[in-house]
C-alpha cells in the first residue's frame, strides 16, 4: 500500500486509507458524488453500509497505479491533493540544488575579495602573457568595453584562476539558470549583453544577498536607487531579488550611466561607487576619461571593481581553455513561467498542491521574503513555478483558491499585516533605545529592523539613523526631558498634519514627532530649503491628507 503524502486521498473515521478517482467509487452504491468546482470532487462515505470485503477492494484498488483524473479530492470533509501528472525527470536534480544552495554563501566570500583586492598583487598561474594578450585583444574587438592588456588585469586574471577557482567553477554552472533572463532584459534596453557578468560580482548569482550596507539582490540596489526604477519594498515584497525586475532597473541604471559619461567602464565605476565619486576621480587625474587612468583616484572597492568583471567575462570566455566544465543543469530559467495570483497563498500551500518543494519556491519567487505571496489590490505579484506544475496549477486554480481560502478561516491568527513601502519613516537612535525596544515601539520585529538596515548585531549607536515600516505608529511617548505644561511637550505620534508655529523649525518640529525626519518633512510636504512659514500645515506622513 502506497503511503506517500501526495497519493494519500483522505482518512475515514474508522482508519482505513481510501484512495482512487470518481469511477473507482461507481461500484460502491452508497457513495455519493457531488462536484462543487473544476476538477474538484467531494466523495461521502456511508461506513455503515461497507463490509471487510469492501474495504479490502478499496485497499487494493489503492495500490493501483492509474490515478489520473481528478487530482483534487476530498473524503470525508479531510482534503488531500493528488498532482501526480508532473515527471519525474522534471524535478530539480540533487546536484544541481546543491549547486543552488551552496552558491547562496558565495556572496560574503566575493564582496570581500572586490572590497580588498590588490590587483597589482603577483599571483602564479600557468597561463602565457602572450596567449592572454591575444586573446584579450580578441575579446576587446568583440565587446564596447576598453579591454586592453595591463599587468593589473593579468594579475586579477590569475587570482581568480586560483584562488578563486571553486568559485568561477559554480558560476558557470548557475549561470546557465540566469543569463538568459539578464541577456533578454539588457537586450530590451540595447545595453551591451556582456553586463550579465556584472551579476556575478556584484553577488555571486545570489538573489537574496545582501550587503553590510543594505545593497539588496542580484544587482545590489540600495533602498533608495531602487525605489527611483520602481522596485516594490513591503513586509512581504523586495523587487530588488526579483530576477526580472531587478534586471530591467539594473539595465535602466546602466543605460542612464552611459548617457552620463559615454563610456562603459566609467558607467560601470559608477554604478559601484556612484557618478559623483567618477566625476571626482576625473577632476583629480588631472581630465583624464579613461578608466586605468583615473582608477588610483577611485574608492578602493571600485579600484578592482572594474579589474573583477573584466577578469570574470574573460574566463567565461575562454573557460574551456583552462579546463572548467560546464555541467548542464535542470532548470534553465526558460522552462519556467509565471501566473499572477488571485489571493493571498504560502509557499506551504503552493507546495502541497503541485508538488514542488518549499527551497525550490524559494529559489525561483526570492522577492518573497515571508514565504507568502501576497494580493494586493492594483498590484501584480506573480508565482514562478516550473512549466509542468505551473499547467496543473492553472488548470485546478478555481478549487485551488477555495482550498486556499478555507485554510486561512481556519487560522486563529491573521497573515501579516501587508505594509507598504510608502510608509518608511527614518528613526534617530537615542540615548537609552534597543532594538527590542524600538521594535516594540511600531509593531515590528528585531529581525525586520536588521534586515531593512543590513545590521549584523544588536549594537546600536546614539545618532544612527534606521529605515523602519511601521506597522503601528504609538500614541505618544513620554520623556524626561520634557514637561508636559511646555510648549515643547512630545506630540502626539499618530497625528497627520502640523500647523507651523512662531518659532517652529522643520528640525524642531521633527522632534516632536518621534520617527519623523526632517527629510521626512521635505519629501512629505515639498520643501526644498528650511524656510517655513507660521500658519502653514505639513503633512507628517507619505498621505494625501
Amino acid at each position: 500500500m502506497k503511503t506517500s503524502k501526495h497519493m494519500l486521498l483522505g482518512v475515514l473515521s474508522m482508519g482505513f486509507l481510501v484512495t482512487g478517482v470518481a469511477q473507482e467509487f461507481d461500484s460502491i452504491p452508497t457513495a455519493k458524488k457531488s462536484l462543487n468546482a473544476p476538477n474538484l470532487q467531494e466523495i461521502s462515505v456511508d461506513t455503515t453500509a461497507m463490509d471487510m470485503e469492501g474495504v479490502e477492494q478499496m485497499e487494493t484498488m489503492e495500490a493501483q497505479d492509474d490515478i489520473q483524473d481528478n487530482p483534487l479530492l476530498l473524503v470525508k470533509g479531510q482534503k488531500k491533493y493528488d498532482l501526480r501528472d508532473r515527471p519525474e525527470t522534471a524535478k530539480f536534480d540533487s546536484l544541481w540544488m546543491k549547486e543552488l544552495y551552496d552558491s547562496s554563501s558565495l556572496f560574503d566570500s566575493i564582496y570581500q575579495d572586490i572590497t580588498t583586492l590588490e590587483i597589482d598583487s603577483t599571483y602564479h598561474f600557468n597561463v602565457d602573457t602572450d596567449t592572454l594578450k591575444a586573446r584579450l585583444k580578441l575579446l576587446n574587438q568583440k565587446t564596447p568595453f576598453n579591454i586592453v592588456y595591463n599587468p593589473s588585469l593579468e594579475n586579477v586574471i590569475r587570482y581568480f584562476l586560483t584562488r578563486k577557482r571553486d568559485m568561477m567553477s559554480r558560476m558557470l554552472t548557475i549561470s546557465q539558470f540566469y543569463f538568459p533572463l539578464f541577456e533578454q532584459e539588457l537586450d530590451n534596453q540595447n545595453v551591451p549583453l556582456e553586463l550579465k557578468y556584472l551579476a556575478i560580482v556584484e553577488s555571486a548569482l545570489n538573489p537574496r544577498a545582501r550587503s553590510r550596507v543594505g545593497a539588496t539582490g542580484l544587482w545590489q540596489f540600495m533602498y533608495g536607487t531602487g525605489k527611483m526604477y520602481d522596485l516594490d519594498v513591503s513586509s512581504y515584497v523586495d523587487e530588488r531579488s526579483d530576477p526580472i525586475n531587478s534586471t530591467k532597473a539594473a539595465s535602466l541604471y546602466l543605460k542612464k550611466l552611459h548617457d552620463i559619461f559615454n563610456d562603459w567602464d566609467l558607467a560601470l565605476a559608477a554604478y559601484n561607487s556612484g557618478p559623483g565619486n567618477v566625476n571626482k576621480a576625473i577632476r583629480r587625474s588631472g581630465g583624464y576619461k579613461n578608466y586605468w587612468n583615473i582608477r588610483r583616484n577611485l574608492p578602493r572597492e571600485t579600484a578592482g571593481y572594474v579589474p573583477a568583471f573584466l577578469a570574470t567575462m574573460y574566463i567565461f570566455e575562454y573557460a574551456e581553455e583552462h579546463g572548467f566544465t560546464r555541467q548542464v543543469t535542470d532548470r534553465p530559467y526558460f522552462e519556467t513561467d509565471t501566473i499572477h495570483v488571485k489571493s493571498t497563498i504560502t509557499f506551504n500551500q503552493i507546495s502541497e498542491l503541485v508538488d514542488v518543494s518549499e527551497e525550490e519556491l524559494m529559489f525561483l519567487n526570492p522577492a518573497y521574503k515571508l514565504k507568502v505571496i501576497p494580493f494586493v489590490k492594483g498590484k501584480n505579484y506573480a508565482l514562478r513555478l516550473p512549466v509542468d506544475a505551473l499547467g496543473k496549477f492553472v488548470a485546478n486554480e478555481e478549487a485551488i483558491y477555495a482550498h486556499v481560502q478555507n485554510q486561512l478561516k481556519s487560522k486563529e491568527e491573521p497573515l501579516p499585516q501587508i505594509v507598504q513601502s510608502k510608509d518608511q519613516i527614518t528613526y534617530k537612535v537615542r540615548s537609552g533605545d534597543f532594538l527590542g525596544k524600538i521594535a516594540e515601539r511600531y509593531g515590528v520585529g528585531v529581525s525586520q529592523i536588521k534586515n531593512w538596515n543590513g545590521l549584523r548585531s544588536n549594537n546600536l549607536r546614539i545618532g544612527q539613523r534606521l529605515t523602519i515600516y511601521p506597522r503601528k505608529f504609538p500614541s505618544s511617548i513620554s520623556s524626561s526631558n520634557t514637561n508636559k505644561n511646555s510648549t515643547n511637550s512630545v506630540a502626539a505620534a499618530g497625528a497627520k498634519v502640523h500647523t507651523v508655529k512662531s518659532g517652529d523649525s522643520l528640525w524642531t518640529i521633527s522632534k516632536k514627532y518621534p520617527g519623523i525626519s526632517i527629510d521626512n518633512l521635505r519629501k512629505w510636504n515639498g520643501i526644498s530649503g528650511n524656510d517655513i512659514k507660521p500658519g502653514t500645515k505639513l503633512k507628517l506622513c507619505d498621505c494625501s491628507s
